[in-house]
């Protein structure tokens, strides 16, 4: 991919289509090469995730060369979540990559994956796509959005602290996460640390739980008292 801009480059979101999908995949394997093959959402999947829940998939497109082409998206699903028991694996939160756990009735939108084409990094893609995540949570009353956000950065401070401890620094501002950091500037708050969740060796496997819940959200009770 040229990294060619045009002096008015521009970026801007839209609902993911069947035409986005092959570049997707491509994506995939360039923005997560830790990940198993059964992990990655392959084009077919893309195709199924659009079926399931069309407005809660998104594309970041960006002229490159005059032409429109994506650099970045999001994958998303309407759950129901119990805070009280967190653990549980990236394959299983996204159903084998088909998302056939889509609740059309679900309180909360998962946030299933991130990604940003390497050369378009630190341009505001990423803040983009979480915006438009945020704007359908309000859209559709959601209570907000979740996700099992990875952690790149830990093997770089593996040998002086723990998984554990170096999610506490990285809340506290003590030090600085490729992703994670990022995520809490977005407004997310990490919620517990999920283990064994995803194929990651830099972090021993290990991601968070982030949240980001929504302050429009009203309930059926406050709908009623409302009326």
């Amino acid at each position: 991919m040229s990294t060619m801009l045009s002096h008015d480059f521009h970026v801007r979101v839209v609902n993911t289509s069947r035409k986005h999908v092959y570049a997707l995949e491509t994506m995939q394997r360039l923005c997560y090469p830790t990940l198993t093959e059964i992990e990655i959402f392959t084009a077919k999947k893309y195709l199924n995730h659009l079926k399931l829940f069309p407005q809660g998939q998104f594309v970041a497109l960006a002229e490159v060369n005059g032409r429109e082409i994506p650099v970045g998206s999001t994958t998303t699903y309407r759950t129901d979540f119990d805070f009280d028991h967190i653990e549980h694996t990236f394959q299983e939160a996204c159903a084998d990559g088909w998302l056939t756990n889509h609740d059309s009735q679900g309180d909360w939108l998962y946030g299933v994956d991130m990604m940003v084409h390497p050369q378009f990094r630190r341009l505001g893609v990423a803040g983009k796509l979480y915006k438009a995540r945020r704007d359908l949570a309000i859209k559709l009353n959601m209570q907000g959005e979740i996700a099992g956000g990875m952690l790149p950065g830990y093997d770089q401070h593996r040998k002086h602290m723990t998984i554990e401890e170096y999610v506490k620094a990285v809340v506290a501002g003590k030090l600085k996460a490729p992703t994670l950091s990022a995520q809490l500037k977005y407004g997310f708050k990490v919620r517990g640390i999920l283990y064994n969740h995803i194929t990651d060796p830099r972090s021993d496997n290990t991601a968070t739980l982030i949240v980001r819940e929504n302050p429009h959200y009203r309930s059926d009770d406050d709908f009623a008292r409302a009326g």
